[in-house]
């Protein structure tokens, strides 16, 4: 674990780094190219997802190198707890009209499934060209809902994880690398 997790870590949550800086660099470039490869030539929005999703959303926007719109949603699934409900508000709604846009999802994680299949639904109903979505990280065995991800960055093992951009509440977004955190010392969460 780097110093900057002393700093950012005083009460020792953290557990393990899973996916390094370096690497996570290096994956958001890859998506970056074959994001610019499949929409060349199309007028392509980038919908990111708030809050997770900002840091993932600026490393991806800054690799992409045709020109590209972003917007942002914010949606509310968890409440209070650490997992998704299933029932979705919309707390933040797009600026930006997609219909016959070329729209990608940019999510920071996909878990269950049920707030993105919900998000896609709605998006839909809106009739755009078409509609992807760009995920840096899914965890694939606590899938509850059929979602597809054409862009993936990471498959993870089914923990709860913090750090680039992702959080327990309000906290760890800052770090560079996605960490899980020790469930040991945090009884009541529910990964």
């Amino acid at each position: 674990m780097s110093a900057d997790a002393t700093v950012l870590d005083p009460d020792g949550l953290i557990s393990d780094v899973l996916v390094e800086a370096e690497p996570l660099s290096r994956r958001v470039a890859e998506l970056g190219e074959e994001l610019s490869r499949d929409y060349a030539g199309r007028d392509v929005l980038l919908v990111g997802v708030l809050k997770g999703a900002v840091f993932f959303m600026a490393d991806l926007v800054r690799e992409i190198t045709i020109p590209c719109e972003i917007d942002f949603m914010a949606v509310s699934s968890y409440g209070s707890g650490t997992d998704s409900s299933g029932v979705v508000r919309i707390l933040k709604d797009l600026d930006a009209n997609i219909e016959g846009r070329h729209v990608v999802i940019v999510e920071d994680i996909v878990d269950s499934g049920l707030t993105l299949s919900y998000l896609v639904r709605n998006l839909e109903a809106r009739q755009p060209a078409s509609l992807e979505v760009c995920a840096l990280l899914t965890k694939p065995e606590r899938r509850k809902a059929d979602i597809e991800c054409r862009y993936v960055g990471f498959e993870i093992p089914n923990r709860f994880v913090i750090g680039y951009g992702l959080d327990y509440g309000e906290r760890f977004r800052s770090l560079p690398y996605v960490a899980a955190l020790d469930e040991t010392k945090l009884p009541e969460l529910d990964v």
